[in-house]
């Protein structure tokens, strides 16, 4: 396992990509639009791992959500697995309450799943499998 990004929920991808080029000289190496979850993203990477920049696409979607109770700020840690349905398997058998109890879809065609932040000292985690068997 590895840390593979930092999600943060921001109200505009341009006006946050500002602040991570010009103060840290950040590069934006792709964004898109994740449909099922009413998200824009974008990737910028950093060292070995990426902040995902999180803005919401309708007034109904987890990051606007996010972002009317809490503010912008630091939405999910997302750790790479190499085997996304082992590991559901093993944290359910563990007692571990998930917000996804199977992958689905999420940025870059991944395989993507949510351990609800009560299991887990108030913060979300989202499960990565990069090469993602459907």
């Amino acid at each position: 396992m590895k840390l593979d990004h930092l999600g943060i929920a921001v109200k505009s991808i341009d006006e946050a990509v500002k602040f991570y080029q010009q103060a840290l000289g950040l590069s934006v190496a792709g964004t898109e639009t994740v449909q099922d979850q009413k998200v824009r993203v974008a990737m910028l990477p950093i060292g070995e791992s990426r902040l995902e920049l999180l803005e919401a696409t309708s007034s109904d979607s987890p990051i606007a959500k996010f972002i009317d109770k809490r503010g912008p700020g630091i939405h999910h840690i997302c750790i790479e697995v190499e085997d996304i349905y082992a590991k559901l398997d093993e944290l359910k058998a563990a007692g571990v309450d998930l917000i996804d109890s199977k992958p689905r879809i999420g940025a870059g065609g991944h395989l993507i799943a949510f351990v609800h932040p009560k299991s887990s000292s108030g913060v979300l985690i989202e499960l990565v499998q990069k090469e993602a068997e459907h």
